[in-house]
């Protein structure tokens, strides 16, 4: 008969894998995870493969000065750097350090966004074509940040209502927007095709989408329900290590960047323009046109229907 192993003879797990516990523990985002692992290991090769709990103040700031002076880092990296470093002795090694809170983060520059006309934005929509023209209109039209685009569901694009709902936006928040006319009807010849793609899918024995938190435990099918496909979904399949489920992803976010670039460079717009500036513009039109933001962005759905119009 085996042995029962004392918990206390247990090997204990590894640092990273510990930092991953405790973020996973918190409902961090993936990205978030994936960055705060990057800056870990970065200053533990940085002090020669030495533990952080061997370490502290002086070596912490030593490395954020070094990210500063010799790499040259915008203030906002330095600072992520900071905050993954101080959830490291926080959060997981727990040990009573009283230099953690003392540590200041590196001011960061007031900067202007880049802000398109009203005559640049339909100018760079023109030279963007298929399904990045589609989202360059959400991304405008509807004021979506790039991930939330990305990672728009089926489920959540309300025609009848007009209006599109954003799940786990920035700061874990949902929100609704409005669906702007110029691109309803795209959109649902669009949805048409990825409704399609779907029915292939599952013939193949795909079709299967990851869900958030433990809705895939709670309803084992609802991976395969039209409702919770990705409306840009990518054009591959991957299988999902843990339950060998055959997947899409969400249209990787550097789709639209790239396109959105060249259709910059082709529109002849002399603005560093990335696909956030559709937001940015999006607010300061609204703005201009005498909405009061945020309170006002319910009622904003006269200026993009008028927009559509003009376009």
């Amino acid at each position: 008969m085996d042995q029962m192993v004392d918990p206390a003879d247990r090997p204990k797990p590894k640092l990273l894998d510990r930092v991953r516990h405790e973020i996973r523990t918190r409902h961090y985002s993936r990205r978030t995870e994936k960055a705060y692992i990057h800056w870990i290991k970065r200053f533990i090769f940085f002090h020669a493969v030495r533990h952080p709990a061997e370490m502290g103040e002086a070596e912490v700031t030593r490395f954020l000065s070094c990210l500063a002076v010799e790499g040259q880092v915008a203030a906002s990296t330095q600072n992520q750097a900071l905050t993954a470093l101080l959830f490291l002795y926080k959060a997981v090694l727990q040990q009573p350090r009283p230099w953690v809170d003392t540590i200041a983060p590196a001011k960061r520059p007031m900067r202007l966004p880049v802000v398109l006309s009203r005559e640049e934005v339909p100018g760079i929509l023109t030279h963007l074509h298929g399904t990045p023209r589609l989202m360059g209109t959400l991304l405008y039209g509807a004021g979506l940040r790039v991930l939330e685009c990305c990672r728009l569901r089926v489920k959540d694009v309300d025609f009848a209502a007009k209006q599109i709902i954003v799940r786990n936006g920035k700061g874990d928040k949902d929100r609704v927007t409005l669906l702007p006319l110029v691109a309803a009807s795209d959109l649902t010849r669009y949805l048409e095709a990825v409704q399609l793609q779907h029915q292939r899918d599952l013939e193949l024995g795909a079709g299967w989408v990851e869900l958030p938190g433990a809705l895939g435990r709670k309803f084992p099918n609802a991976g395969r329900e039209w409702g919770w496909q990705w409306v840009f979904p990518a054009t591959r399949f991957y299988r999902d290590p843990d339950t060998g489920q055959r997947r899409r992803h969400p249209l990787h976010e550097s789709v639209v960047q790239r396109a959105v670039k060249e259709a910059v460079r082709r529109a002849r717009v002399a603005k560093p323009a990335t696909p956030h500036t559709f937001r940015h513009s999006f607010a300061t039109h609204l703005l201009e046109d005498g909405y009061d933001l945020p309170a006002g962005r319910q009622a904003s759905a006269r200026c993009r229907n008028s927009w559509a119009i003009r376009t």
